[in-house]
C-alpha cells in the first residue's frame, strides 16, 4: 500500500477499484517493464507527487482525530488535551464554544468536521505559494509557449467534478497565470453568455493594448468533459448519466454555441478558437478532439494519448515527438489545422505523457479511489490556489436559482459521499471582491450572506438536521486577502 493508499483509507465510503483486470492500458510495470517514457519529466513528477502528500496530509488526520475526541469528551481535562491533538495532527486549535459544552451536550462532532474541513482547506491556501513553488515553473505550456502559439487567452471550462481540480498542473501541465482563465460547471456546459462578455472584455483589453505582445493573438476556448474507463457505467460525468457520448457531445455543442454567439453579434469570422479534450479520470490520459476549419469537432477525429504512450514507449525522444505529429496529422483527416493549434495539441499530447506515467508509478497505475472523494462544495467563484483531484467539487454561480443544477449535482455527490455515513456536506460560499472598487467587500460579503441563505433553504432538509454546513469566505483580486473565513455568528439582520 503506498503513501497515497494510506490516506485515502482513512476516508471511509470512497469508491474502490476492483484491482483485477485494471492495469493502466498504456503500460504495466512489471518485472520486465519499465514504463519509462523518454519524454516524461520525472523530476516535475516527483515534485508534483510531494506537492498532492502535502495538501492530502491537512486533510488525512480529520476523521481519527474526531474519533479520539469523541472518545474523551467526558474527561476532566477534555478541552486542554483536544486542542493539544488539534494542534499536533492539524496545525491549529478547534472552536471553543463545541468544546466547552460537550459534558453537557455531548460533542457536535458534525460541526467539527466542517470546521476542521474548512479550515485545513484554508491552511492549503495559506501555503500554496510555498506548496507550489518547487513546480509552478516548470510546467510545459506557460504563458511564453501559448504566446508563441498566437494565443493571447486560453479560456477552459473543465467539467466541475473534483477528479478535474487539479487538471492544469497534473493533467495538461499548464501553468497559472493572467492569460489563463478556468471556470469549471457541471458537466462542462458553460454559459455562453457570460463567456461572450469575457470575450468581449479580451477582445476590448487587446485592441486597446492592455494585453502586452497579443495585438495579433487570437482567442481559445478549451472545453474538457470526463469519462471513466473502469466503470464507465456508473464513475462517469454525473451531470450527464456518466454517458460518455452525451458528455462529448454537450461539450462540442457548447463550444459552436459561443462561436455562433461571437459570429452573430460580430460579424462572421469573428468566432474564438475552440478545442474540446476528453479525460479518462482513472488514468489523466487525454483524448483530444481536433478542429476542422469551422472549429467543428468530431469523436471520430481525435488523438487517444493512451495509444500515443504505447506506440512511442522505448523511442528516443525526437522520434517520439515525431510519432505524435504524426498522430496529429492522421487524426486530422485531411483537415488542416491552424499552426499554433497544431503545436499546442502537440504540446498537450507530449505533456500529458508525465501524467500518465505519474499515475502508473504513483498510483499503481489507476487511482484507486475512482469516483468521487470531495472534502467540500465550493460555491460561487472558484479558489483557485488549490490545483489536486477531489479536493472540492466547484458550483460555479452568482445567485443559487442560476446555479441551481451545479448546486444539486453536487449535493447527489455528497449525499453519497457523506450524508450516507452521517456526515454533514461542508459548502464553502466564496466570492471574490476588487479593493479598489469602493464598497466592493461590502457587496460581496452582503452575496455571500445571501447565497448562504439560500442554499440553507433550497436544502432545508439536510439543513435542519445538521447535514448542511455554510461557510462564507472573501477573497481580494487586487490585493492580499485569500479566501478570509467569515464568522456567520455576527448579526445578519443588515444581510
Amino acid at each position: 500500500m503506498n503513501t497515497y493508499k494510506r490516506l485515502a483509507a482513512l476516508r471511509r465510503g470512497a469508491v474502490l477499484r476492483p484491482s483485477a483486470g485494471l492495469d493502466n492500458p498504456a503500460c504495466v510495470m512489471g518485472s520486465e517493464q519499465a514504463c519509462e517514457h523518454t519524454l516524461v519529466d520525472r523530476d516535475l513528477n516527483q515534485r508534483l507527487f510531494t506537492y498532492e502528500m502535502q495538501v492530502r496530509g491537512r486533510f488525512a488526520p480529520i476523521i481519527e482525530l474526531l474519533k479520539d475526541l469523541s472518545a474523551m469528551q467526558h474527561e476532566a481535562d477534555f478541552i486542554a488535551r483536544a486542542q493539544q491533538l488539534a494542534q499536533q495532527r492539524l496545525g491549529y486549535s478547534l472552536p471553543e464554544p463545541l468544546l466547552g459544552v460537550a459534558w453537557v451536550n455531548g460533542l457536535d462532532l458534525r460541526a467539527l468536521h466542517s470546521h476542521c474541513i474548512f479550515r485545513s482547506f484554508k491552511a492549503c491556501i495559506e501555503h500554496a505559494e510555498a506548496d507550489q513553488a518547487p513546480w509552478i515553473e516548470r510546467m510545459a505550456i506557460d504563458q511564453a509557449f501559448l504566446h508563441a502559439c498566437a494565443y493571447h487567452t486560453v479560456d477552459v471550462s473543465p467539467c466541475s467534478d473534483g477528479r478535474l481540480q487539479g487538471l492544469l498542473p497534473f493533467v495538461l501541465r499548464m501553468a497559472s497565470h493572467d492569460s489563463i482563465g478556468v471556470k469549471a460547471y457541471a458537466g462542462a456546459l458553460f454559459d455562453i453568455e457570460l463567456d461572450l462578455a469575457d470575450w468581449t472584455r479580451r477582445e476590448l483589453e487587446r485592441l486597446s493594448g492592455a494585453l502586452p505582445g497579443a495585438q495579433d493573438g487570437d482567442y481559445l476556448k478549451i472545453a474538457v468533459y470526463h469519462y471513466s474507463t473502469s466503470d464507465p457505467c456508473l464513475q462517469g460525468c454525473a451531470a450527464h448519466g456518466s454517458s460518455d457520448e452525451q458528455a462529448m457531445q454537450a461539450a462540442a455543442t457548447r463550444l459552436q454555441g459561443l462561436r455562433a454567439a461571437v459570429d452573430n453579434t460580430f460579424g462572421q469570422g469573428a468566432a474564438p478558437q475552440t478545442l474540446l479534450i476528453g479525460v479518462d479520470t482513472d488514468t489523466d490520459a487525454i483524448l483530444v478532439h481536433l478542429p476542422d476549419e469551422h472549429s467543428a469537432h468530431s469523436a471520430l477525429r481525435s488523438v487517444d494519448n493512451v495509444q500515443v504512450f504505447r506506440e512511442t514507449l522505448g523511442l528516443p525522444a525526437p522520434q517520439a515527438r515525431q510519432a505524435i505529429a504524426r498522430a496529429v496529422e492522421a487524426a486530422a483527416g485531411g483537415h488542416s489545422l491552424r499552426p499554433g493549434m497544431r503545436h499546442l495539441v502537440e504540446r498537450l499530447l507530449e505533456a500529458n505523457l508525465s501524467q500518465i506515467e505519474y499515475v502508473i508509478r504513483h498510483h499503481a497505475g489507476r487511482y484507486t479511489i475512482i469516483g468521487h472523494n470531495e472534502r467540500l462544495i465550493c460555491a460561487g467563484e472558484a479558489v483557485s490556489e488549490v490545483q489536486l483531484r477531489n479536493k472540492f467539487y466547484f458550483a460555479h454561480l452568482d445567485t443559487v436559482e442560476e446555479g441551481a443544477a451545479d448546486m444539486d449535482v453536487g449535493i447527489k455527490i455528497f449525499n453519497a459521499l457523506n450524508v450516507s455515513r452521517g456526515l454533514p456536506v461542508p459548502v464553502l460560499v466564496h466570492f471574490n471582491y476588487r479593493a479598489r472598487v469602493p464598497g466592493a467587500r461590502e457587496r460581496a460579503l452582503q452575496r455571500c450572506w445571501r447565497v448562504k441563505a439560500a442554499i440553507e433553504s433550497r436544502y432545508a432538509a439536510l439543513h435542519a438536521q445538521g447535514l448542511l454546513h455554510c461557510q462564507m469566505a472573501l477573497s481580494d483580486q487586487d490585493g492580499s486577502e485569500r479566501c478570509t473565513l467569515i464568522d456567520a455568528s455576527q448579526d445578519v439582520s443588515a444581510h
